[in-house]
């Protein structure tokens, strides 16, 4: 297992754990883990090697989480993480998580992302 893949599994174990800590915390309430975003829009307007860390801070706000990430060749990356959920412990089933995640190249631009949604 890389370097790369090891920090994306700390870092969506560590989110299951405060999104279960936070629900277990709550009861049968409704909670609300990180702050709503757009990722459809974010994808009809990210260009890879052109878009800046000052155009994605205007669009999504400051990160929720920030970190580095390797890729296979060895060459480190800025990473931001986005996140946002919702559910209630009674209704695990119908809870709703959304993560971004965007690495940035040395001169700053967005060098690739991916994200996940559930519905």
């Amino acid at each position: 297992m890389n370097h790369n893949t090891d920090n994306k599994s700390k870092t969506f174990l560590t989110l299951i754990v405060f999104l279960f800590l936070t629900i277990q915390l709550s009861g049968c309430s409704s909670v609300q883990v990180g702050r709503e975003f757009d990722v459809q829009l974010f994808n009809s307007m990210v260009k890879t090697r052109v878009t800046t860390k000052a155009q994605v801070l205007g669009w999504l706000g400051s990160p929720n989480s920030t970190g580095v990430s390797l890729d296979k060749e060895g060459e480190i990356s800025e990473e931001w993480m986005y996140f946002y959920g919702t559910g209630t412990l009674s209704k695990m089933e119908n809870a709703k998580l959304k993560i971004l995640q965007i690495r940035f190249s040395k001169s700053g631009t967005v060098n690739s992302y991916n994200w996940s949604n559930s519905k």
